[in-house]
Order: structure tokens, then C-alpha cells, then sequence
């Protein structure tokens, strides 16, 4: 079985920590911090730029010799407020320090030093539907292609109802092929609401080569290194997840399941 799922480590401080080296793949990080009120975090960027986003809860951030001051005001991740992130540089570092109790995810990919840091939310970022029906959901597009705010990285937050599915029809973005299609690895970090609830992803290759379907539970982390990866919320349980991709190329092209793009057509006449 592929370890494609990764749970917590303990409730407090560094409980995720997912290295290119720990995924098996080269190109995406994915840290997050839970942390109280006065605790610190802080970490060197290296050969790797980073977004910091704050899911929920306040902390005075500085990055790049750079003092942000105090960022945050979504308390809980399903007030669906707009999140405030901190772009940092590669050969730099960013420390954090808890205002309330928090969660800050730390984003990774690989970036030459050059850009500066900077603050690039909730300012700019509105929350957009898209889908229909049962798979409607709504989207922060915190730094996609659209945004020039990182040289590798694209971050993105999603709301999925309860009773829809997302990330779905089924679709796939495993090959540099560009502009077909853009190689980029993902990772899914997920919280559910109320927080005891359950979803599902499924990591499957047409090949039937890899094909894992798991239960999701508050706080875990699903890796996507290739194939389609549609996740489902139960009714009664709302689910969010922050996506992380990065690969060669900042670009976001895939291509739905052959045999499920009649539903992506229909929806999108």
C-alpha cells in the first residue's frame, strides 16, 4: 500500500512535516503548526520559497528581516473569512509568534533567492463557486497561476459542502507536457466540520498502477504524486482542505478521467 496518507503527530507544536524526501517525490513541503498563545515558530527557507498561511487564529510574523506585525482574524477555518499569508523568499527565514491559539501551515517548493517578501492576503483574494450541484464548492485562490507571487508554488484553499464531492470529475496533472498538461505533485491538508466527521479521497492512475481510497479525518494530510484524487464530504460534515502544488513548471493544466469528462462537458457547455 503507498503511504499516501499521513496523520498528525500529536496536538501540539510541528504536527505535520512532509519533506520531498519523507514523499518519495522532488518538489513539494508541507509543514503545519498548531500553536497557543505566546508559543514561537521559526525556520531558515533554504533552497525552498515558502507561503506561510494562517488557517485560523492570530500571530505576529516576520520574514526576510521583515516585521509583518499581527496577522489573522479567521478563528476558525469555516468562518470562510480570507486567509492572510506571508510569501518568504528562498535563502532567507520566518519566525511566528502565537497571538491566540493557531494553526499556520508552511508551503515549501523548490525557488532561487530574488523575490521579496510580502503579505499576499486576504487582500485580493474573494471566495469563487465553482461546479454545479453536488459539486459545487468555493475556492480562495491564494497564489494560482493568475497571482505572480512565487516562482514554483501554487496554494489554494477549498470549501466543499456537505453531501459534494471535489477535485472531481477526476482529473490528473502527471506529465511535463506542457500546454497539455503540467507535472505537479499536491497535497491535500483537511479539516472537517464538525471537527469528528470523516471524507474520502481516492488516488487512482487509469492503469490501474496506484489506487487508494482513504478516510479522511480533521487534520490529515492526503499526498497526490500522480493520478486523478477526487475527495467526497459525508452529509452532515463540511470539508476544507488547503491544497499545495509544485513541479517544473508554475503552471496549472490537467486533464480529466476519459471516462468521466462527459460530466465536466455537461456542466460546461
Amino acid at each position: 500500500m503507498a503511504n499516501l496518507l499521513r496523520k498528525p503527530k500529536g496536538t501540539s507544536g510541528k504536527v505535520h512535516d512532509i519533506t520531498p524526501q519523507s514523499a518519495g517525490w522532488g518538489y513539494v513541503g508541507f509543514g503545519l503548526y498548531r500553536l497557543t498563545a505566546g508559543e514561537r515558530a521559526a525556520e531558515p527557507t533554504g533552497e525552498t520559497e515558502v507561503i506561510l498561511v494562517l488557517v485560523e487564529g492570530k500571530a505576529e510574523i516576520a520574514a526576510a528581516g521583515q516585521d509583518f506585525g499581527l496577522l489573522g482574524d479567521r478563528m476558525s477555518v469555516f468562518e470562510r473569512k480570507a486567509p492572510h499569508c506571508v510569501y518568504v523568499p528562498a535563502g532567507s527565514d520566518w519566525s511566528a509568534v502565537a497571538a491566540t491559539d493557531c494553526t499556520l501551515a508552511v508551503c515549501t517548493a523548490p525557488a532561487k533567492p530574488g523575490r521579496a517578501a510580502q503579505v499576499i492576503g486576504p487582500d485580493g483574494l474573494s471566495l469563487v463557486e465553482r461546479g454545479k450541484g453536488a459539486n459545487t464548492r468555493y475556492i480562495f485562490p491564494i497564489a494560482m497561476e493568475e497571482r505572480d507571487v512565487a516562482d514554483s508554488l501554487l496554494v489554494t484553499e477549498v470549501f466543499t459542502p456537505s453531501g459534494n464531492w471535489s477535485s472531481y470529475p477526476p482529473h490528473r496533472h502527471d506529465e511535463d507536457n506542457f500546454p497539455d498538461m503540467t507535472y505537479l505533485e499536491e497535497t491535500y491538508y483537511h479539516r472537517l466540520n464538525p471537527a469528528q466527521g470523516f471524507g474520502f479521497q481516492r488516488v487512482f492512475t487509469e492503469d490501474g498502477s496506484l489506487d487508494e481510497t482513504m478516510a479522511v479525518s480533521d487534520g490529515d494530510v492526503v499526498l497526490v504524486p500522480k493520478g486523478h484524487h477526487p475527495c467526497g464530504a459525508p452529509y452532515g460534515y463540511e470539508m476544507y482542505y488547503l491544497n499545495v502544488m509544485a513541479g517544473p513548471l508554475r503552471k496549472w493544466r490537467f486533464k480529466n478521467h476519459p471516462d468521466h469528462d462527459w460530466i465536466f462537458r455537461q456542466d460546461n457547455p
